[in-house]
């Protein structure tokens, strides 16, 4: 009887293992659902960003046009740089896919850095028009610029948040099911925002200076 007891203890154990395992599953699918949700949300917001801008752009109110104010070989850079961003991201996932912790936090450490070398030609481009007199109250052409462009400048700096924050709980945690789902959310977030930018450097961009 006693041995019959013994043996019930450790499948009853594995049993529970796979029930955490099953609920820890469910729980990070779910978050990843919630995150799709949010994903569909700002994707609406920007189509509605980017229908009140095209409204917009022709109402200068006899201040700064477009081509007046647009510096094409810095926007250029900022195109460039952002775009191999979402690569080495991309290549992130892979080195976390391969179980390779260094490489994983190495390279989100040089997609935080071209994320940031992004913002900060981004500010730049922002206080030299500011300068040239072309603010957010100049006219419903800035009005929409500054807000369609600011919006994505600042999702990319709480992107920037947030991978700095993984990046700290990656070097304490390493790769688990939780961190594992964070570097993929965050990969697609981060592409997304790519995608948007891409719209931005087109819509904005090349029609505001052709």
């Amino acid at each position: 009887m006693a041995q019959a007891v013994s043996h019930g203890h450790p499948s009853n154990g594995h049993a529970a293992h796979s029930h955490d395992e099953h609920h820890e599953h469910e729980h990070e699918s779910l978050k990843t659902f919630g995150f799709w949700l949010f994903l569909i949300t700002d994707c609406i917001l920007f189509a509605t960003l980017f229908a009140t801008y095209v409204v917009l752009r022709g109402n200068t109110n006899g201040g700064p046009t477009p081509e007046e104010l647009f510096q094409m070989p810095g926007i250029i850079a900022e195109t460039f740089i952002l775009l191999t961003s979402s690569f080495t991201s991309g290549l992130a996932v892979l080195a976390m896919n391969a179980g390779k912790k260094k490489g994983l936090i190495g390279w989100l450490g040089v997609t935080a850095l071209l994320g940031a070398a992004f913002i900060t030609l981004e500010i730049a481009e922002f206080v030299h028009m500011v300068g040239e007199g072309a603010t957010i109250g100049t006219s419903a052409f800035l009005s929409g610029f500054f807000t369609l462009v600011g919006t994505h400048g600042l999702h990319v700096s709480l992107g920037l948040v947030w991978m700095l924050g993984l990046i700290l709980q990656l070097r304490k945690r390493g790769i688990t099911p939780v961190t594992k789902r964070k570097v993929e959310v965050l990969s697609l977030y981060w592409h997304f925002l790519d995608v948007v930018w891409i719209f931005v450097f087109t819509v904005v961009y090349l029609m505001g200076v052709m």
